[in-house]
């Protein structure tokens, strides 16, 4: 029974794009490449009017170098309308210099340029911060590129944000003044602090909850030249606000989370020396956030934010709606075939391997995929998107107190459906959303996970429509529970004793050659889910991550 079936199908598409042309044609050389000069034809075969010559073709060396020096050099000297007037968007670049001065507060400002390599030159950036009654010298390295300009010819800067600073973004603004929120001192759910230098893992968490919290605790602002990000249309890639430099410290207020800083040194060692792996902790009977790590430590948190295919951890979900529906129990005969057919598409398990005459016990359990996909034709296309999400939460709203992607199952029907069942297809979760699935059946309701008390700010969590029926309930925890002891995650659980509970998955993403690897489980009042991407089974890679959380707590 110990053993995971790929997801396979048979069949495929095409689609073709057409195009349509129209207006003018500007006809090239003999070589068939355009050239300067050429002549232009209209649609009806007739001359037009000769094109203007311009100049063509790569930039030369001292055309890079030339335009680079005159750009800083009227930077430099405060003519910002010339400086604009040298990009290739002069509005956005005008705004941009004209406020710089103003905003950063930098005085005795230089700039040098360094060695140039093909079209782009970088330069440092040097001066002066006087703030106030406080002052600072800083310096720092960005670049820019020189292209050629398509209809004169002239050689333009690309105008992009970094070249003001190279960590700065669209709508980003670079800043010197009281920070937007003051500092604060992160403390985990017994009141231990905790530290980007202790948590490397947590150093983006803790910046998103110092903009998020800072002005509800008791903290006195720093004086700063920042990075003061902008609004992000989606929450959960809302990016926070960068300290450059301190220019005078304020005072951290306390900040209370729900992390437990022993299970998160767990889950960091646990997902540490792994190219790619994150993994989260909760606690099922309220929700609270107790672990988050990712691997490498900075960069994306995809622990949270991320939006992968969960693979056949989704069976969870699934399971429950067929049970809810009464269309399968743990017992009852549910053979998983070699083969189905859902809406002109062929599925087959890997290696064509079946389960004949089995229970649906059995086939959860073994994780074989067409016991889930051959009973796609029994429902609605939107059963199971309101199965996760009304039973589940998936999709609704979380109020974390951090930013986060609350999981997608969208409506889908025929072949695309019938993937979803298995995590394939449109679904789309992250660590933080498997491990609730798990908190989900280990409670037999749905608690949001958070990060932050809601007290702190009076914020509403989400709440799922209804519980779990109570025979959906106990026949999730029996079919996890068999898993676990007896399935496709027995080998990563032996062992672990208490009231357990276990699901692997394997998601194949095209241009991988090896499935991500997903695994989550419960031990008690601990949940915990990891991915381990492009590593193969889910029990082998990821579990041994989930195992190391819940036997630390």
């Amino acid at each position: 029974m110990r053993r995971e079936v790929r997801y396979g199908l048979i069949g495929g598409a095409v689609a073709l794009v057409a195009g349509g042309v129209g207006g003018y044609t500007l006809l090239g050389g003999s070589d068939g490449q355009e050239t300067a000069g050429a002549q232009v034809r209209a649609a009806d075969g007739k001359p037009g009017p000769e094109a203007a010559k311009v100049p063509s073709g790569p930039l030369s060396a001292a055309e890079v170098r030339t335009t680079a020096t005159d750009f800083l050099t009227a930077w430099r000297s405060g003519d910002t309308a010339k400086a604009a007037a040298m990009t290739d968007d002069a509005d956005a670049a005008g705004a941009a210099l004209k406020d710089y001065g103003k905003r950063t507060h930098l005085t005795k400002m230089t700039l040098t340029p360094g060695r140039r390599s093909g079209d782009t030159v970088p330069y440092t950036v040097a001066g002066e911060i006087a703030y106030k009654s406080h002052q600072a010298p800083v310096s720092y390295a960005t670049s820019l590129t020189v292209k050629r300009d398509t209809a004169t010819g002239k050689p333009r800067i690309a105008w992009r944000p970094a070249l003001l600073h190279p960590k700065m973004g669209e709508g980003d603004t670079l800043l010197t003044g009281e920070s937007q929120a003051p500092p604060i001192k992160a403390v985990d759910r017994n009141g231990a602090e905790l530290t980007k230098e202790a948590h490397p893992a947590l150093a983006g968490i803790l910046g998103s909850l110092r903009d998020k919290y800072g002005k509800k605790t008791d903290g006195k602002p720093d004086v700063e030249f920042y990075i003061h990000r902008a609004k992000s249309a989606k929450s959960s890639t809302q990016r926070p606000d960068e300290t450059l430099k301190v220019l005078a410290k304020g005072r951290p207020g306390t900040l209370r989370t729900t992390i437990d800083s022993k299970l998160q040194a767990a889950a960091e060692k646990a997902v540490k020396g792994k190219s790619r792996a994150s993994a989260v902790a909760l606690k099922p009977s309220t929700g609270e956030i107790l672990a988050i790590a990712n691997s490498p430590a900075t960069g994306f948190n995809t622990a949270t934010q991320g939006s992968l295919a969960p693979g056949s951890t989704m069976k969870i979900v699934t399971s429950a709606l067929l049970l809810d529906k009464g269309l399968t129990a743990p017992d009852k005969k549910h053979p998983c075939e070699k083969f189905v057919t859902v809406g002109g598409w062929k599925f087959q398990n890997l290696n064509k391997s079946e389960i004949k005459d089995g229970t649906f016990a059995q086939s959860f359990a073994a994780s074989c995929n067409n016991a889930f996909i051959s009973q796609a034709g029994k429902l609605a296309a939107d059963d199971l998107t309101k199965e996760a999400r009304d039973v589940f939460g998936i999709g609704l709203n979380w109020q974390t107190g951090i930013p986060t992607f609350d999981g997608a199952v969208p409506v889908q029907s025929d072949a695309q459906m019938a993937a979803s069942l298995i995590g394939q297809g449109g679904v789309r979760m992250n660590p933080l959303n498997v491990a609730s699935l798990a908190a989900t059946v280990q409670n037999g309701a749905f608690h949001q996970p958070y990060i932050v008390s809601p007290s702190l700010d009076d914020r509403a969590l989400a709440k799922a429509a209804r519980t779990m029926k109570p025979d959906t309930a106990s026949g999730l925890k029996y079919l996890m529970r068999l898993t676990a002891t007896s399935g496709t995650a027995a080998e990563a659980m032996s062992g672990v004793g208490g009231d357990i509970g276990a699901k692997t998955g394997s998601a194949e993403v095209d241009g991988q050659d090896k499935p991500n690897a997903w695994f989550t489980a419960y031990r008690g009042d601990l949940a915990a889910a990891a991915v381990v991407p492009a590593s193969g089974h889910g029990g082998s890679n990821a579990g041994p991550v989930v195992r190391s959380i819940l036997t630390a707590g």
